[in-house]
This record gives C-alpha cells, sequence and structure tokens, in this order.
C-alpha cells in the first residue's frame, strides 16, 4: 500500500513539474511579445524636423539654438546636424523641356 501511494505522490510531482514548466515557458513567451513591440517603431529613423530654421544663438561647444519660424519655438542641437539651407529657383515652364520616352514609329509603316 505505501509503494501505490509513493507512486501517485511521485506522479502528482511530476505533473505539478511539467505545469511550472509550461506556465514559465507562456510567460517567457509573453515577455518576449511585449518586448519586442516596442523596440523598432516605425518613427524611429524619421527625421523629427525638418524645414527652414533661423539659428538664434551658438554656444560653445557646437551646441545651436535654432527657431521654427511658423511656430516660434526654440530647440537646442548639435552644430553637426544642422545643414545650410540653400533655396534654388522655382522651376517654371519657359525652362523646362519635354522629352518623349515613346519611340515614334516610321512613317512608311517599316518596323
Amino acid at each position: 500500500m505505501a509503494y501505490d501511494q509513493a507512486r501517485e505522490h511521485r506522479k502528482f510531482q511530476l505533473q505539478e513539474l511539467d505545469e511550472l514548466r509550461m506556465e514559465a515557458y507562456e510567460n517567457a513567451r509573453i515577455y518576449k511579445q511585449k518586448k519586442r513591440a516596442p523596440y523598432w517603431p516605425k518613427s524611429k529613423l524619421r527625421s523629427r524636423w525638418d524645414g527652414p530654421f533661423v539659428i538664434t544663438n551658438i554656444f560653445p561647444h557646437g551646441a545651436v539654438q535654432l527657431k521654427e519660424e511658423h511656430t516660434s519655438r526654440t530647440f537646442q542641437v548639435n552644430g553637426h546636424q544642422v545643414k545650410p539651407f540653400l533655396e534654388g529657383p522655382a522651376p517654371n515652364g519657359e525652362n523646362m523641356e519635354n522629352i518623349s520616352l515613346v519611340e515614334p514609329t516610321p512613317p512608311d509603316g517599316t518596323a
């Protein structure tokens, strides 16, 4: 009788261990899903500011204070990130040339 009780007790312990292992596996899977989602947000590589800005102040060690023209918001950036804004002439129709990319067919019909 003691062997039967010991066998049942050991069987119960093994089932509990198996349940704990499966629960740990499921928790690890959920943790990985949660960690993976915010790691590569869509806006990570997007430029956070764009357009012509006015330089209002230059600080030592290369920091530059910029001001947005339409909102008057100011912020500081590293001077290496600032590029000159060169406004070129606006394109108009008189300086443009039309080029056809379709080959013309010969007039006599021979191809």
